[in-house]
């Protein structure tokens, strides 16, 4: 029993040695910092992909055969279907954000932080009910959604297409306003956050515009699979 507790007590020193030779915050720090690194990478390769698939696209369009010419005509009026082409109309937006520290910077006694943000199935409940409001074109924060994108959190920030990004997340989706109101209205998962919002005190806005430009998706499509055209 002695050399359990004498155990105990060199592993509670050599944590509690630890933590007071690493501050927390310095740790945090440096994991902001890889993160950020990582980002800087990702937009390098994403300029130098685009730059290579416009120099593709440059030398695929000289002298091409009839066949090719048509396969090519037949891509590009595919574009906006593939939401790669930038698209302008009125939009709703929908922004999500947690909740907010009192004056002395902390949060609601006896409460779960888990109650207190933003998670993935927030932002996809508010997604969805865009779509089935007849929603033409979205975008989560900077980024045109397409059929390929994915809703992730990470704690609580939001990892959307290699970018991570903090609350508020925004959504903006081009289509008929009223339409996509009233399916945000008696969305579930969009309601059961209202809920959190009245609650504990997240933030829930939406509001209808005139007119906005939603950017065409700039990243590369990657095609995982094809079957010959007959």
């Amino acid at each position: 029993m002695g050399f359990v507790c004498l155990i105990a007590g060199i592993l509670l020193g050599a944590v509690r040695g630890y933590f007071t030779a690493h501050d927390t915050r310095s740790i945090s720090a440096d994991l902001s910092s890889v993160v950020r690194d990582q980002e800087n990478r990702l937009a390098g390769a994403d300029a130098r992909a685009r730059t290579l698939q416009g120099n593709i696209d440059a030398a695929a369009a000289q002298d091409v055969s009839p066949e090719v010419s048509v396969a090519l005509a037949a891509a590009d009026a595919q574009r906006s279907n593939a939401q790669l082409d930038a698209v302008t109309g009125p939009a709703v937006r929908v922004s999500l954000d947690d909740a907010q520290r009192d004056d002395d910077g902390n949060y609601p006694a006896g409460v779960n932080p888990d109650d207190l943000v933003v998670h993935q199935q927030d932002v996809q409940a508010v997604v969805n009910a865009l779509w089935s409001g007849g929603a033409e074109a979205m975008t989560i924060m900077d980024q045109r959604v397409i059929a390929t994108s994915a809703v992730r959190c990470i704690g609580n920030t939001l990892l959307l297409q290699g970018r991570t990004y903090s609350p508020p997340f925004v959504v903006t989706a081009i289509g008929p306003a009223d339409d996509m109101q009233a399916a945000l209205d008696k969305a579930p998962g969009v309601n059961l956050f209202r809920q959190y919002v009245s609650r504990f005190g997240l933030d829930y806005e939406v509001e209808s515009m005139p007119t906005v430009v939603l950017p065409g998706y700039q990243g590369v499509v990657s095609l995982t699979a094809a079957q010959p055209v007959r």
